[in-house]
């Protein structure tokens, strides 16, 4: 009786690996449907990448249109939409809502707590989870999933045998190694044959050559153009913030432009960007500008006058790269200067030397390749049983919400799938 009692409670289990975004509401909605359900978080309290998202204030997701939301993930964005069509970002904001965590839309769509603490996301899933009856045991490594006859039967952990009917690995990717992400799912992925996408850093900083970045580190820019060549060849402009730092550039539209640079520089091209400080004005009004100015100001001397055009930090690095002398009385400047001037203002040489490492990347692009996993349930096509949500797979998008919504609404369809696969098999 007590075999047959711990037999039936293992066909009706679902083991979900890792603690985040993913993983969490993966095994709540598992619960909900009806599952038995264990995570397990090898770290020793789950969410942890969740509590530093958005610097601390979690940045859930984006009120940008579906058609929107899929463009921003690029080629792969359409293994997304059925998911979407489940679980998009208006349920995700009724979830929190319903749960006592209000949110608020700031601009470019961008949604958040409405008292920005990452922690009240966390807090959320806890109350869920424990309410649910979900199992979670923390400090649980994952070593190895069991499979028989091309189906997972449980996974190996901390030495020990976990049995269960399903599986949803959800163990995030590279990315901020320091909250459990180290890449542990690849590998598990993999040995039970599924294909990884090279992995590398995304939406991360870049390293510059040439000084001049490390000179104005600290300087935050809003409102710049940036343009990215690769062998010399124009390939994206972006508009934003951009912020200094003493090995180069990050910040916002550095960030969304990461992916391009740090594929180009794999492959042994050429990369290199041009700042615009100026994008609201073309050279000939960027050029009447500085006439008027420079007229206005004549017996002013050029340090004082470029303070306002530029930030102060940036003034007499201007003055250097421009070659004009600080203390040149403005009506005094030259056509040959103005020229000079205006051209560094409208593009600032930065040759893009290299790109930072996972410790530093918000997210991680590569995975499982997609082709492997069925996007109406988020099952492998390679082993029964198995799910895979999150970052895990070959799925990266944008700044601004977009990843971490993929994140819960694939974790939620697994957690549904799983479940009911389960209960057709069992009648629960």
């Amino acid at each position: 009786m007590h075999r047959n009692t711990q037999n039936n409670a293992m066909s009706r289990r679902v083991i979900v690996v890792g603690g985040g975004a993913a993983g969490l509401m993966a095994a709540g909605q598992a619960a909900v449907n009806g599952a038995e359900v264990v995570l397990l978080e090898k770290m020793a309290q789950p969410g942890r990448k969740i509590n530093i998202s958005g610097k601390g204030r979690c940045n859930l997701t984006n009120t940008a249109e579906l058609s929107d939301f899929l463009a921003c993930f690029g080629r792969n964005g359409k293994f997304l939409r059925q998911c979407f069509q489940e679980f998009f970002s208006q349920d995700l904001i009724r979830f929190f809502e319903e749960r006592g965590v209000e949110t608020v839309t700031e601009r470019g769509g961008r949604v958040f707590p409405a008292q920005g603490r990452a922690a009240d996301v966390v807090g959320v899933f806890r109350d869920w989870l424990t309410n649910l009856s979900v199992s979670l045991r923390p400090g649980s490594r994952v070593e190895e999933l069991l499979i028989e006859n091309g189906h997972v039967r449980g996974v190996l952990c901390n030495g020990n045998v976990v049995s269960g009917s399903a599986v949803i690995l959800a163990t995030g990717g590279a990315s901020y190694p320091a909250t459990g992400s180290s890449g542990d799912g690849y590998r598990l992925a993999e040995l039970v044959g599924h294909s990884i996408v090279p992995i590398r850093p995304a939406l991360v900083p870049v390293e510059t050559g040439g000084g001049l970045a490390a000179r104005l580190a600290g300087l935050h820019l809003r409102n710049v153009g940036v343009r990215l060549l690769i062998n010399g060849k124009r390939k994206e402009d972006a508009f934003g913030e951009l912020l200094f730092m003493k090995y180069g550039l990050s910040g916002p539209v550095i960030l969304t432009l990461s992916k391009l640079m740090v594929d180009a520089l794999r492959v042994g091209e050429q990369v290199s960007l041009l700042l615009d400080l100026k994008p609201a004005l073309d050279e000939p009004k960027l050029d009447a500008r500085l006439l008027r100015d420079f007229a206005e100001r004549r017996k002013e001397t050029m340090d004082v006058v470029l303070r306002g055009l530029l930030p102060e930090q940036m003034v007499l690095v201007c003055l250097e790269e421009t070659d004009i002398v600080a203390a040149r009385l403005a009506g005094e400047v030259s056509a040959a200067e103005r020229k000079r001037l205006r051209s560094w203002l409208k593009s600032i040489p930065f040759p893009v030397t290299g790109y930072r490492g996972f410790k530093e990347a918000i997210v991680t692009a590569g995975g499982v390749e997609l082709a492997e996993v069925d996007s109406r349930t988020m099952q492998s096509k390679l082993c029964a049983g198995l799910y895979l949500a999150g970052e895990l797979l070959d799925l990266q998008a944008d700044t601004g919400g977009y990843n971490l919504q993929a994140a819960f609404s694939t974790g939620w369809l697994a957690g549904k799938s799983a479940a009911a696969q389960l209960r057709q098999q069992n009648e629960f």
